[in-house]
């Protein structure tokens, strides 16, 4: 049976079909839908984990187990998987554990366009990398089996394109694998000084035998042609090198980490210009070169941003149609979706002039127009030690201006111990955690505060506001988002005092809601033209030439609009 997949949902498919017992993921575009997908297989256990680093933990521990596990995350995840990542390289496995990685180049939906293959080679982790669904599917059955044969994780590299493109896929049957049994070995799996310079020798030994290994596997192809130029490349970069029409001999690699040079140096040789094609760094380029090997490559695509077809045939003197440049359009900056939360407190952190230090998830959009109220956002859970550091910098009297801000889910995620580190030591940040009982930016998926798992049953849902009291805050204040008045009297209070303060701006996502809301209408003959409810940038709100209009298409029935207008233009108008 054939079935049209996207490049996740062939990846959950493969993690099916290999008979992988134990899934855990924190999610983040562009990887999300795997771990979705995998939970709708009722045999696989599938769990949100408050973030990589437990989710890569609790994969590790299944695998020392005997179960066949996976963990997902996208690229800047990894960095927080880091710790335990490189510590089971030495460690190995005892059953199969594959690692999905979803690399951004282009920085869709990212802060920064990092090279997973990069870590992994730090990592002594071997990386496949597919180019297409099928693939996919396929790498995670080859990533298990490869992971049992050498003792070692798995890394399979993805990134956008093909994570969120459809392709073909051939269905399979799942295979029957059983539970290996577990044996304590304290010199495998205890990394202590003493035991871990034994295992770092395996790990070489291990690299070195798969690299040698790599031809005898397959985990590579050569597509022969009547030409001069040989081009190496792996992933999606071959389908665009394919798309491109180039006559050319190619080298797609399966494997990135380790590369095989010997199977690259023969190709090199019946060749007289090679060329790498590879999106990010120089990765195999590199590599090649050191190896004495003559190739061109980042010259001619550069580092920066994904590879298109079209640059391809530039570069190689294929005739491309040139594009009429069409009249430039409007720019169409993102915002918060009508009837958001973050909403107002961005209104109201933008009156009050603070400095805000900003985290990852939707109320990063707080710093685009007309708000543009965030001074700084690095990564999740960076905004409370931000703040926290700006206080040691400027002194507490400019701490009075300064909050940080964060999500219910990043708060989960890595924003506890910052606020730990607040109150450890003496500072008097004040902190908004924006909580829509969602992880927003990806798609509303569960979190431990939600009260549900990632299966959709019910859970223990963790108090944000106890956790907060639990580590020593003094002052906790919980209000309604909606409530402009109460999120600046919050405010004014909490970054008035001397001691550390958190605010629980408190209200679902609207998106959450499936019941129907009164939407809002404008009285023209009322209304002043003044603007002041256009300054909410809610997409819904309209600035016409002589009065403001609503459009009940869009409007979500927050009321926000009508608790700033002076005039009382502004009133329900029914569903």
């Amino acid at each position: 049976m054939k079935k049209l997949m996207l490049g996740n949902e062939a990846i959950a498919r493969g993690v099916y079909e290999s008979g992988t017992t134990v899934a855990s993921a924190y999610p983040g575009t562009p990887s999300t839908e795997i771990t979705e997908m995998i939970a709708k297989y009722d045999d696989i256990y599938a769990e949100w984990a408050p973030n990589e680093k437990v989710a890569l933990e609790v994969a590790i521990g299944s695998c020392f187990g005997g179960a066949r596990s996976v963990a997902a995350m996208k690229h800047v995840g990894l960095n927080v998987a880091a710790d335990p990542l490189f510590t089971v390289a030495y460690s190995g496995v005892n059953a199969g554990l594959v690692i999905f990685v979803a690399d951004d180049p282009g920085m869709h939906s990212s802060q920064n366009e990092q090279d997973t293959r990069l870590i992994a080679r730090a990592a002594n982790v071997p990386v496949l990398e597919p180019s297409d669904s099928m693939e996919c599917k396929e790498y995670v059955k080859i990533g298990m089996e490869l992971s049992e044969k050498y003792d070692t994780p798995i890394i399979i590299r993805l990134t956008t394109r093909v994570s969120h493109s459809q392709g073909v896929v051939e269905l399979g049957e799942k295979e029957k694998i059983g539970l290996k049994p577990y044996q304590k070995d304290i010199g495998k799996y205890v990394m202590t000084p003493a035991n871990a310079r034994v295992r770092h020798k395996v790990v070489e030994e291990r690299m070195n035998k798969l690299a040698s290994d790599i031809k005898a596997l397959g985990l590579y192809k050569i597509e022969k042609a009547n030409s001069k130029i040989g081009i190496i490349t792996s992933g999606i970069c071959y389908q665009y090198v394919k798309e491109s029409g180039i006559n050319a001999n190619i080298l797609k690699l399966d494997m990135v980490n380790p590369i095989p040079l010997d199977i690259i140096e023969e190709f090199a040789s019946q060749v007289e210009t090679l060329y790498i094609v590879e999106e990010l760094e120089p990765f195999i380029e590199e590599q090649i070169r050191a190896y004495g090997i003559k190739a061109q490559g980042k010259e001619l695509f550069g580092k920066q941003g994904e590879i298109t077809v079209r640059q391809i045939k530039k570069v190689f003197g294929i005739e491309v149609e040139e594009i009429v440049a069409p009249k430039p359009l409007p720019v169409r900056p993102p915002v918060l979706c009508p009837g958001c939360p973050h909403r107002s407190v961005y209104a109201v952190l933008k009156k009050m002039k603070l400095i805000v230090m900003g985290d990852i998830g939707c109320y990063t959009l707080g710093s685009m127009p007309p708000h543009l109220a965030m001074d700084a956002c690095v990564c999740m859970g960076a905004s409370i030690g931000m703040a926290h550091g700006m206080e040691k910098a400027q002194g507490r009297s400019f701490a009075k201006n300064v909050v940080g801000i964060i999500g219910d889910s990043t708060f989960i995620h890595s924003g506890i111990t910052g606020l730990m580190d607040v109150v450890y030591n003496k500072g008097m940040s004040t902190i908004i955690i924006a909580d829509n009982s969602t992880t927003g930016m990806t798609g509303h998926q569960q979190h431990p505060a939600t009260g549900k798992t990632l299966k959709g049953e019910q859970a223990y849902a963790v108090d944000l506001e106890a956790v907060c009291k639990a580590v020593g805050v003094p002052n906790v204040v919980v209000v309604d988002a909606y409530d402009m008045k109460a999120v600046e009297k919050a405010l004014r209070e909490e970054t008035a005092k001397d001691e550390p303060s958190v605010i629980i701006t408190k209200a679902p996502c609207k998106l959450l809601i499936k019941e129907k809301w009164d939407t809002y209408q404008i009285c023209e003959d009322n209304c002043l033209n003044c603007g002041l409810c256009a300054q909410l940038g809610c997409p819904a709100l309209q600035k016409g030439e002589t009065a403001v209009s609503i459009n009940e298409a869009l409007c979500a029935g927050c009321g926000l609009c009508e608790s700033l207008c002076k005039k009382g233009a502004i009133s329900k108008g029914g569903n």
